[in-house]
């Protein structure tokens, strides 16, 4: 029996909507990566990409737990001397909301050429208007909170 791989102009790419209102970042973040591989299909290959589209709405009301809003850090730099400057996620979240979703998301893929190619597909909006309806995106339920 051969080894079935996966290409990649044969993949049919879906476009899901995840809720992040009321969610666990981190919770929310790890289905996001797995979708965006691809790993909840049958045809997954590692060296392709097999994911599908993924929608995430009400990025201004997902949570964190404990005191992270003050002690999680966001640190940038351009490599002059003295130019490290760091962001809390209150900051962050206060400036732009997708950024901590987007990071969080992008923290949980390879380091490599594929995942810049698979986190252009996740499309991040503070509120719950999105202008991909024309996509015919499905609502994909998470794991309710206990």
């Amino acid at each position: 029996m051969k080894t079935f791989n996966a290409k990649a102009e044969e993949v049919e790419r879906k476009w899901w909507i995840v809720d992040a209102a009321d969610q666990k970042v981190g919770r929310v973040a790890t289905t996001i990566a797995t979708i965006l591989r691809g790993k909840n299909k049958a045809i997954y290959t590692p060296n392709v990409d097999t994911g599908d589209f993924v929608v995430v709405i009400n990025t201004d009301k997902m949570e964190l737990s404990g005191t992270k809003w003050d002690d999680k850090k966001y640190f940038r730099h351009s490599r002059f001397f003295g130019s490290l400057k760091e962001m809390t996620a209150a900051q962050a979240k206060q400036k732009d909301s997708t950024f901590i979703m987007h990071e969080a998301v992008r923290g949980m893929l390879p380091t490599n050429k594929l995942s810049r190619q698979i986190i252009m597909k996740m499309k991040t909006y503070p509120g719950a208007e999105h202008p991909h309806a024309a996509q015919k995106p499905a609502l994909y339920t998470l794991p309710s909170k206990k």
